[in-house]
């Protein structure tokens, strides 16, 4: 940020360099539209980032990858754009399809595995993909129904493969063996539910509002 003693300092001595003085005055003046023109164009640098992006600024760069923005909130169409940046250079491939899921729910690569369903014993089946392992809360916070995610997921795998499964994994558990430790992380839940573990899911989406994918 500039301030006028600095500017000031920048005279020659010819000039009265008091911030009271006319010349300081109007450098004063200066000062505070360069300052607002500063803090503008700091804006539009940061606004580069899709983190950072919002409004008409984020639908910008959507439109420069192909991706509209239908219903979608700020935090939603960001995971949008990324994904369709993803999908397309994507080959289809398995760690093409992790790096996608990692991008949309912000999720470590050793939080995601998926199991390509033709090495089934009982039911295999040439084309088709289960998404075995994910924290769900991955998909709370980042707000994209299970059945969108799914889409996503649809969307990044080559032609012809079919997502069979998308199970999310929850944080609750039992104590095991004979001496039981209490964990109020994991366990039931006390009665103000302030505490206890969470449970998985395996794609049951709620109220659905239909995105671009």
């Amino acid at each position: 940020m500039l301030n006028v003693r600095d500017m000031l300092r920048l005279l020659t001595d010819n000039y009265n360099k008091s911030p009271q003085s006319n010349i300081g005055k109007l450098l004063s003046i200066i000062n505070d539209q360069l300052n607002d023109l500063l803090q503008t164009l700091d804006t539009m640098e940061k606004w580069r980032d899709i983190d950072l992006a919002e409004g008409t600024t984020l639908d910008g760069i959507g439109q420069n990858v192909a991706q509209p923005r239908g219903a979608a909130s700020d935090q939603v169409y960001r995971i949008l754009i990324k994904t369709k940046i993803a999908r397309n250079l994507s080959r289809g491939d398995i760690n093409t399809v992790i790096r996608v899921i990692a991008l949309a729910v912000k999720a470590e690569y050793s939080e995601i595995e998926i199991q390509e369903k033709y090495t089934e014993t009982l039911e295999p089946e040439p084309a088709a993909i289960s998404l075995l392992r994910l924290p769900l809360s991955r998909i709370s916070d980042s707000e994209i129904d299970l059945r969108q995610f799914a889409r996503i997921i649809q969307r990044t795998v080559a032609a012809g493969v079919r997502v069979d499964a998308v199970e999310l994994q929850g944080t609750f558990s039992l104590a095991s063996g004979d001496e039981l430790e209490l964990d109020m992380a994991v366990g039931f839940a006390d009665i103000d539910q302030t505490t206890g573990g969470t449970l998985g899911a395996v794609f049951t989406p709620s109220v659905e509002t239909e995105l671009p994918i």
